[in-house]
C-alpha cells in the first residue's frame, strides 16, 4: 500500500486516449507497477519511446559471499570500520542476507553521474546521515536524515548530494514493501490507531520533462549483477504521470510510539513490512509509567526469527558496548536480553533517547564476508556479570 494516489504534470483526462505533444507527436504511454497489471501502478507519459536503447552491455558482477559456516552465537558488526566507495549504488557494502532481504552500508561522497535502476528488489534506505535530493522520473524527492526512503523496485532514479556528511542503510526487498497491514483498514486508508498517518508521508514533486537526444548511462540491476544500458535520448522525458507507484519518504521522527504503563512488545514499533520480515523503528519515548515498571525489555527468545538491530545513536536502553553505525545480529535459536546492569539501570527512568532501526526475518540471515572484518568476537560473552 503506498500512502494515496499521486499525480505531477500534464495527464490526458482519459487513459489510453489521444494525447499530443505541442508538436503534435503522441506522448508514450508506459504502465509502471507491479504483480503484473494487478498490483500498484503508475500510468506514466513519455516525450520518448523508454524502449530506445543504443548499446546493452555487462558491466560487473555482485556477488554476496557469505561466511563458510556460520556459527550460532549473538554478533556485533561495527560497520563505521567498513571503508566503502564513493557511489551511494555501486559501493554499497554486504552485511546481512537472505532470500528475502539484503542489508549493506554506504558512505557516500558524491553523486552519480549515472542513472540507475534496481530491478531485483524494492529499496528502503534509511539515511543515518546527510541530506540527499533523489532525482527521478517522476520528479524530485527531497530526503534527510532519518528518514525512510521507499524505493519500488524499477524506478529510475539518480541520487544529488546536498550537505554531508553521508552514512545509508540500505535494505533491499525481494518482495513489495508497504506499510503493515493492521495499521490500514478494508479500503486501504491508514486508521486511527496507526503510529503514523498519510500528512507523514512525502512524495516526488517538481516534475520538469527534458527533451534531449544522446547517449545516457543507465546502471540496471538484476540477477546480481549490474547491466550498463546506453539509452538514446534523458530519461527525465515525463510530461506527467498518475497512479499509486513512487518513491516516498517518511522520517523516523514522525513515528509516534506507543507506551502503556508495562513493557510493550516490539510489534508495537513495527513501521514497514515485506515478503519475510519486518522493520521497526525504535524512537525517543516516555519510559512505562507504572511506578513499579520494569523499562528495559525482557529475556525472549528468537524463534523462527532472526533479529537485526542498526544503531543510528550510541544509546539503547537494553544494550551496553553498542556504538553508533553498530549492527547486532541476534540468531533463531538462542535467547537474548538486556545485559548486566541494564535492567536495575532502568527501574525509575523516566525517558530513553535511543534511535534504532530493526529488522527482523523470519528465515536466516547469512553473515557477509565483508562483515567479519569488523566483527566484535567477544560481543556474545556481553552477558556474563
Amino acid at each position: 500500500m503506498m500512502p494515496t494516489y499521486h499525480r505531477l504534470g500534464e495527464i490526458p483526462a482519459k487513459r489510453h486516449s489521444v494525447f499530443r505533444q505541442p508538436g503534435g507527436r503522441l506522448y508514450t504511454e508506459e504502465l509502471m507497477g507491479n504483480h503484473g497489471f494487478t498490483g500498484p501502478a503508475s500510468l506514466v507519459y513519455h516525450i520518448h519511446r523508454p524502449t530506445e536503447v543504443l548499446r546493452v552491455e555487462h558491466f560487473c558482477d555482485l556477488p554476496w559471499d557469505a561466511e563458510a559456516q556460520r556459527p550460532l552465537r549473538h554478533r556485533h558488526f561495527l560497520t563505521t570500520q567498513l571503508q566503502s566507495g564513493e557511489s551511494p549504488t555501486l559501493d554499497r557494502i554486504p552485511v546481512l542476507f537472505n532470500h528475502d532481504v539484503a542489508l549493506s552500508v554506504v558512505e557516500p561522497k558524491r553523486g552519480d553521474e549515472f542513472f540507475y535502476r534496481n530491478a531485483q528488489g524494492d529499496e528502503v534506505v534509511f539515511v543515518a546521515e546527510g541530506a540527499v535530493v533523489l532525482e527521478t522520473q517522476l520528479g524530485e524527492l527531497p530526503f534527510r536524515q532519518g528518514d525512510y526512503l521507499v524505493i519500488p523496485r524499477f524506478i529510475l532514479h539518480r541520487y544529488r548530494l546536498e550537505a554531508g556528511p553521508f552514512r545509508f542503510l540500505v535494505i533491499e526487498s525481494a518482495g513489495y514493501v508497504r506499510t503493515p497491514k493492521r495499521y490500514r483498514n478494508e479500503y486501504g486508508q491508514l486508521l486511527e490507531s496507526a503510529p503514523f498517518c498519510e500528512r507523514d508521508f512525502r512524495r516526488p514533486q517538481k516534475i520538469e520533462p527534458r527533451d534531449e537526444k544522446g547517449e545516457f548511462r543507465l546502471m540496471i540491476k538484476k540477477d546480481n549483477r549490474l547491466t550498463e544500458v546506453i539509452l538514446a535520448h534523458h530519461p527525465w522525458d515525463v510530461a506527467g504521470w498518475d497512479g499509486y507507484y513512487y518513491p516516498w519518504a517518511f522520517n523516523i521522527a514522525d513515528f509516534e510510539p506507543r507506551v502503556g504503563r508495562f513493557h510493550l512488545p516490539p510489534p508495537v514499533h513495527q513501521t514497514l513490512e515485506g515478503d519475510g520480515f519486518v522493520v521497526c523503528s525504535f524512537c525517543p519515548r516516555p519510559y512505562d509509567f507504572d511506578p513499579t515498571a520494569v523499562p528495559a525489555p525482557y529475556s525472549h527468545s528468537n524463534v523462527m526469527s532472526d533479529e537485526v538491530l542498526y544503531y543510528a545513536n550510541s544509546e539503547f536502553m537494553s544494550r551496553k558496548g553498542i556504538q553508533y553505525g553498530s549492527v547486532t545480529l541476534h540468531p533463531d535459536g538462542l535467547p537474548h536480553g538486556p545485559q548486566p546492569g541494564r535492567t536495575e539501570a532502568s527501574i525509575g527512568q523516566k525517558v530513553t533517547n535511543e534511535l534504532a532501526v530493526m529488522v527482523d526475518t523470519f528465515r536466516p540471515l547469512h553473515v557477509s564476508v565483508q562483515a567479519l572484518a569488523v566483527e566484535d568476537k567477544e560481543y556474545y560473552r556481553s552477558w556474563l556479570e
